[in-house]
């Protein structure tokens, strides 16, 4: 598995020759941060999958700032947040507004759509979302945060398993090969 995951990520050699990240060559060339085993792996997931619901256009960011901070494997936790798109970003906060109010039990407001990015540039569409979160208060906020938390510990335990099954299963073909 690890062979199969491999082929995607990039070399030692473009990080260190990259001038742009030069300054960070300390940090970003540890090798626990481009490693993969089943930790790693499922780390790294955990961290995608809590960041990819960071609004905006930080998700990547937090992910990597996660994969540093817990040593896991950083491109395979930056590329695990694009499961939040312009498809599935609409669908993923009503559910976590829908966690949040029924967490909140208090708290009854009414879903309004997030705003779309327009010709005003990103800094205004950031104000915007910013707005547009607040009017929604605290259910939205607690109901990312449940929501996040719950996808990030089912990314984590489901790659163990997957990984777990996977060696299994090949432990399994090699003492079949063996034998026969």
């Amino acid at each position: 598995m690890r062979r199969k995951l491999r082929k995607f990520l990039p070399d030692h050699d473009a990080i260190r020759n990259n001038r742009w990240l030069a300054p960070f060559e300390n940090t970003l060339l540890h090798p626990r941060l481009w490693h993969i085993n089943r930790r790693s792996a499922a780390g790294a997931v955990a961290a995608g999958m809590f960041c990819g619901l960071i609004p905006g256009p930080f998700q990547m960011l937090g992910a990597a700032i996660c994969a540093v901070i817990f040593r896991v494997n950083l491109p395979l936790a930056t590329l695990v947040t694009f499961y939040t798109n312009a498809f599935t970003i609409v669908p993923l906060y009503l559910v976590a507004f829908a966690i949040g109010q029924w967490a909140l039990p208090g708290a009854h407001h009414e879903f309004v759509a997030p705003p779309e990015p327009g010709e005003d540039g990103l800094v205004a569409w950031v104000h915007a979302l910013i707005d547009w979160m607040a009017g929604l208060g605290s259910p939205l906020a607690l109901g990312l945060v449940l929501l996040a938390t719950g996808l990030a510990v089912t990314g984590y335990f489901s790659i163990r398993l997957v990984w777990r099954i996977y060696l299994i299963r090949a432990w399994r073909q090699r003492s079949q090969r063996l034998a026969s």
